[in-house]
């Protein structure tokens, strides 16, 4: 349940039921001067129940009351997730008045969405439940099996939902709307990146494991370690580094001769960081010792986060490409001779790519002749990407597959840029606006809380 509320960017907890706008009404008005003045409908029994209150009003915010009901309701939830995830749980006194507090916020800042008109029809909505289901990998039914299995009715979690987008909607358009950001902040910005980029380390890493099984007896670790230790004995001899890790590595990375990549120094977990930044391109270090077993890692390469830049900025590449996608009506292997086809075609100088692009092409870019324009590294899938990179410009490839099906590749050209002033500077700005957002919006938040008329009512009340 608690992953689906990440999923969903829900509330810590299940805000309890609405109230009626004329409990509301009556919540803001002077209490009656006779305690047997009738009843509010909903909160209290009916005469038989002996005048028993089954809710009453913990506060009162604008024209709108929270209950005690739903303030008990909040902090259960909230219990149940902190027990799940093994969080110790605060002073209930203090935990209810943390809730409470963050429950007045919310009903302001709903009440002001309302004044404004944001709304959100069941489609977007509908839409956004659908976005959640397909992320955690569900139906919708399975969503909504899985929510009433757990206690949450579903019509409860579709306005929750409704709510949340409403508090975005009017978070954008009262907070991120006025965030500016100056091209001084965004020099100023790039300057640090660029200085500290200078001090970092990025690492070139090769790996052989030699794994430890759960539960081993101390004969088992030190025949484990024993191999390792024959290992290490090899590669000081002048064993091949990949071919030992093809043979005696545990890792899953053992048949690419141990490549790990590059890695980020501060990204690698301390225990091999304090032995990997003594090392220069090439060495290897003593063997390590983790929870998972005996690790032996070769520094293939080092460099600059800087350099790291440089180099990315290098590969640009300008392509475009045909897709045919695997359907009930087209198998993969007719997807595949279908290609190669067109690829003869093109041999042959019998057809002109772009056309062939737009004839047969399942890709959004066919109206473009399958033109992708320039091409970042990561901007397409590995196998996209590592097929594109083997080309030459002019070159075409043959069949590819990836995740979205088959593709036949060409490279038109490619160039070696400055990385994009301009990617650059987007990128710095989308940062710095990150940074303001937080502060901006708790801001705002308090703004609304304090504008907020709020009256908190006794226990006996």
């Amino acid at each position: 349940m608690h992953q689906l509320k990440i999923a969903a960017i829900l509330m810590c907890a299940i805000s309890g039921a609405a109230t009626s706008s004329a409990w509301a009404q009556q919540a803001a008005a002077p209490a009656p001067a006779k305690p047997a003045a009738a009843p509010v409908k909903g909160f209290t029994p009916p005469a038989s129940s002996k005048g028993q209150t089954i809710d009453s009003i913990a506060v009162v915010v604008n024209d709108d009351v929270i209950t005690r009901n739903e303030v008990a309701a909040r902090i259960k939830a909230v219990e149940q997730r902190m027990k799940a995830q093994n969080v110790p749980l605060p002073d209930p006194a203090d935990l209810r008045r943390q809730l409470l507090e963050r429950m007045i916020v919310e009903r302001a800042q709903m009440q002001l969405a309302k004044e404004m008109g944001v709304r959100v029809d069941d489609q977007t909505l509908d839409r956004a439940i659908g976005r959640i289901a397909e992320q955690q990998k569900m139906t919708i039914q399975d969503l909504r099996n899985q929510m009433e299995k757990e206690g949450t009715p579903f019509a409860a979690f579709r306005e929750e939902i409704r709510d949340e987008i409403i508090m975005q909607r009017l978070r954008e358009h009262e907070v991120d709307a006025k965030i500016q950001i100056s091209d001084s902040e965004v020099d100023n910005f790039l300057e640090a990146e660029k200085a500290a980029a200078n001090e970092q380390v990025e690492l070139n890493l090769s790996q052989i494991l030699v794994r430890i099984p759960e539960n081993s007896s101390p004969e088992q670790i030190a025949a484990r370690r024993a191999r390792a230790e024959e290992v290490s004995r090899q590669l000081r001899t002048g064993a091949d580094f990949a071919k030992m890790a093809a043979t005696y590595s545990d890792a899953s990375d053992a048949l690419n001769g141990g490549e790990i990549g590059w890695r980020n120094s501060d990204r690698l977990p301390p225990l091999f960081t304090e032995q990997l930044l003594k090392l220069k391109a090439g060495q290897i270090t003593p063997i390590i010792k983790s929870n998972t077993g005996f690790h032996i890692l070769k520094v293939v390469d080092r460099r600059t986060a800087a350099q790291a830049q440089a180099v990315d900025a290098v590969q640009q590449t300008h392509a475009r490409h045909i897709l045919l996608k695997v359907t009930p009506t087209m198998s993969a292997a007719e997807a595949k001779r279908k290609l190669l086809e067109l690829k003869e075609r093109l041999d042959n100088k019998a057809a002109k790519f772009e056309d062939l692009a737009r004839l047969f092409s399942n890709d959004g870019s066919a109206s473009k002749g399958g033109d992708l324009g320039w091409l970042y590294p990561g901007d397409t899938v590995p196998e996209f990407e590592a097929a594109m990179n083997g080309l030459k410009p002019g070159q075409v490839s043959d069949p590819i597959e990836t995740s979205f099906g088959f593709h036949l590749i060409e490279v038109l050209e490619r160039k070696s840029d400055d990385v994009s002033k301009e990617k650059q500077r987007n990128a710095a700005r989308n940062a710095l606006r990150e940074r303001k957002l937080e502060e901006a919006t708790e801001s705002w938040a308090r703004e609304v809380r304090d504008r907020a008329y709020v009256e908190f009512r006794p226990d006996d009340q």
